[in-house]
Parts: C-alpha cells; structure tokens; sequence
C-alpha cells in the first residue's frame, strides 16, 4: 500500500506507514487542538518533501490570516502558490460541492491544472447547512467522498466536536475511509493535554491508542503512547528470537544478547512454553545455557517439555551445553553429574560459592573462545530456599558478572509475592520487563519495559496445536 506522509514521523509511525493514498480521512476535534496545523503541515510536507502539489479548500478563513498563522512555523504558503505547489481557495460550501461534483467544474479545473495529490476542506461541518434533512446529507457527504475517489486524492476533512456531541458518532465518521480525533484533556489538575487517537483507519494496521502530541514550533509532533525513555546500552549485541514473532517485532528482532529481562508471572498464568521456548531458540543459536529449576519440575518433566521443541535436553546437559541448578536435593543419572549443580541445604554464602567455583572457570573459558551464555533464573525458588532478604544483594551481584562477560539473563517472579521495593529494585535492575497474568477467562502478556523504550499494549495469550504452543494476539 502507499501512504502520504504526514510531515510527524511518529505519526507516520502511528498509522503504520501514514495515510493510505487516495483516502478520505475525517480530522475531529474541538477548537484549538491544531487541526488547521497538522492539515497545513500534511499539505507542506506533501509539496516540498514529496512534490505531492495540495489544495487547502476554507469556508470561512480568509488566506491572508492563514498566511499569516502558518508563517509561525515557517511554512511560507506564499511562495509554494508561486511554484504552483499550493492553492488556498477561499468559497462557501454550497458552491465547493457543486463544483466539485461536477464535470469541468472549476475545483476539477485546478486539481488537474495542479495536479493536485492531497486536499484539506476547512471544515465538513458547515456542509450540513446544505442539506434540510440527514438523508440528503448522507448523499451530500457521499457524493464528496465519491469525487475525492475519483481524482484519486488523499484528503483531510477537517470537523469541528464539542462535548455536547460525546455519545454522537457523526455520520461522516462511518463514510470516510478514516477518522483522527484531536482532544484535549485535563492533566494533573492544573495542566492539559493533547492527545491524538485513530479511531479508524481502513484497509490499513494502526497503532490503538490515545497518543499525546505538542504543537511546536515546527508544527505538530506526536508522542506515541506507551513509549519511555530508552535506555543508553553498551556491550549488548544481536537480538536472539523467542519463537514469538509478536514481541520478536517489539525487540526489534528479539532479546537482545548481554541483556537482562525479568519475567513477572501470577500463580495462574503458564508461562512453561513462554521460556522453554526462549531457551530453545537460544540452543538453536549456539548459546550454552544455565537454568534454575523451580520445585514442581522433574528432569523428566523437563526432558518432556523440550523434546516438543525439538530439542534432546539429555544429550544437551550430557555434552555440557546445558547446566542445571537443583535447589531440591533430587537424584540424577551418574553422567548427567559434571552438568548438575547441587544447591539444596546451602546457605546464602555457600550457594554463590558453589555457583562461582563449578560455574566461574567453565564460563571463562568458554566465552574465551567465543561463546555465548543464557542464564534462565527462577527467583521463587531462591526467595523460597534463601530468603527475600538474599536476593537483593545476590541479583545485584549476579547481574554486575553477567554484564562483564556478556551473559544473557532471564529471571522468573511474581512480583505479587514479594515486597513492593524489592520487586521495584528488580525491575529497575533490568533491561526488559516481561508481565504475564491471567484475569478471567484469558492469559495476558505485556512488555512493560524494554531496553529501546517500547512498551506494548496488553496481548492476548493463546493456545495453539503447533510450536511454541501458543501466540500473541
């Protein structure tokens, strides 16, 4: 599909791409949310960054205001009319739909004198007064967007909301190809804010939402929602897949290697095929691993898990490409020993001591030549064999060997079970927060931090015959 481009790249990026050409999009909103603005800064982008030539059609303004006003952000309309790349025209509605409407007509004279690309009418709210009844609007309203159709141009009709009209969805808002409310809203009581939503968009995929936005002074910048400030990374380097292709497109590619996510869970989510799949695509890319298994997993249940993601974890743990942390004291086969790593009955002192001397050499020589290392953590099971107060200074610890020799890390909590400061210490320790609950009848996931500031909307956990076994939706 093609898109004109709105002259934001984050709204661009909102709408996925921009506003698919030769659609007819409604833009709403209340006096003084900048429709006029962002109509003006799409019709200038479109003439000086694309040589896309726009018509600015206004039934009440007078152009030399709007000279004027736009000069603020340094559009200067005068001189792309000289280079027939603008046109401001000035009519009542009445004679803009009978011209438009027809054949020869003197708005169809100069989009094709013109060659007009993209079209803004100031405002479609005044095109009611032509009409007596709302049958004969309904056709009105058709018949413009029918002509737009018609020239093939991308148009911004602009239309005037006010809070009377809340619980009313207009009529245009049905028939156009699209509809982008401006609002503006109350912000920690003395403030405002300006937000932008699109409501609809079709034919096309657009970020849900509402998405704050500023007027500057270089014309309308959004801010799409859920995004943060991203955080300055060093030594972290290519992304590794989680088998999710939802959130492989949120991390841009995947987990990125040398990074540290936290996996926060409720007692009611599954999040078994959510890791073994992480782990498994982290096997296929040559990485080793260490995992810490949690008290309702045998190796037999682990053996079983894995061998539905193609992987043989008994040849794995036998050729040293997947260690194992017990923390319960349970028996393993004689050959499986150099990679089984007993912690049960160990204090906190002697647990690191026992990870630092079977771990630490192995490590060291390993990424000397070359490779890399995934750490899987189940922090319910150090909370539950060495208490809350451990981990704080274990993970800190942990996390500082991890970034000097580029380890990989996903740890597993449930933030619900322990105290908030310590859950608030963990997240702020880490690169990525992965959130996974179930509420009702459905399982969630949510990426609520990430190291290059996405933040997703809530997804959709579902269950599906083949690997991995479930998506996001």
């Amino acid at each position: 599909m093609d898109y004109a481009r709105s002259g934001d790249t984050c709204l661009d990026a909102v709408l996925q791409g921009g506003i698919p050409s030769g659609s007819a999009v409604v833009l709403e909103g209340a006096p003084g949310t900048g429709k006029t603005t962002l109509a003006f800064q799409f019709l200038h982008y479109g003439a000086v960054q694309e040589n896309e030539p726009g018509i600015y059609v206004t039934f009440e303004e007078l152009p030399d205001q709007l000279y004027q006003d736009m000069g603020a952000f340094g559009w200067d309309l005068r001189e792309l009319e000289k280079r027939n790349l603008l046109r401001v025209m000035c009519m009542s509605p009445k004679l803009f739909i009978e011209q438009i409407s027809k054949a020869g007509g003197l708005v169809e004279h100069v989009i094709q004198e013109m060659r007009c690309r993209r079209l803004v009418v100031d405002t479609i709210s005044l095109l009611r007064f032509e009409a007596e009844e709302l049958g004969a609007y309904r056709k009105l309203f058709y018949s413009l967007r029918n002509a737009l159709r018609k020239f093939g141009i991308t148009a911004l009709l602009l239309q005037e909301t006010d809070s009377s009209e809340a619980d009313r969805i207009p009529i245009e808002n049905y028939v156009s190809d699209g509809v982008i409310r401006l609002s503006l809203k109350c912000h920690m009581e003395n403030y405002r804010k300006r937000t932008l939503e699109v409501l609809k968009m079709r034919g096309s995929p657009i970020l849900e939402g509402e998405h704050h936005y500023k007027i500057t002074d270089r014309g309308i910048h959004v801010v799409p929602s859920l995004s943060s400030v991203q955080d300055k990374l060093q030594d972290i380097g290519q992304p590794v897949k989680t088998g999710f292709p939802k959130l492989d497109r949120l991390l841009f590619g995947g987990i990125p290697t040398g990074s540290s996510f936290l996996v926060d869970t409720n007692s009611k989510a599954n999040y078994k095929y959510f890791i073994a799949s992480i782990i498994t695509e982290h096997l296929k890319a040559g990485f080793r691993v260490i995992a810490f298994i949690n008290s309702l997993s045998t190796l037999e249940d682990m053996v079983t898990k894995y061998r539905l993601f193609g992987v043989d974890l008994i040849r794995e743990v036998r050729e040293g490409r997947f260690y194992i942390i017990e923390h319960y004291g349970r028996s393993y086969p004689a050959d499986l020993q150099p990679s089984i790593i007993d912690v049960s009955h160990t204090d906190p002192q002697s647990f690191q001591q026992i990870l630092k001397d079977r771990l630490g050499p192995v490590i060291s020589e390993s990424t000397a030549n070359g490779d890399h290392w995934f750490a899987y953590y189940d922090l319910n099971s150090v909370f539950s064999q060495q208490g809350i107060d451990f981990v704080r200074r274990f993970y800190s610890e942990e996390m500082s060997i991890a970034r000097s020799v580029g380890l990989t890390v996903v740890a597993l909590c449930n933030f619900a079970e322990i105290r908030s400061d310590l859950a608030s210490y963990l997240e702020r320790s880490s690169n990525g927060v992965i959130r996974t609950w179930v509420d009702g009848g459905y399982q969630y996931m949510q990426l609520v931090k990430s190291p290059y500031s996405v933040i997703s909307e809530p997804l959709i956990a579902v269950n599906i015959p083949e690997m991995p076994y479930m998506k996001l939706v």
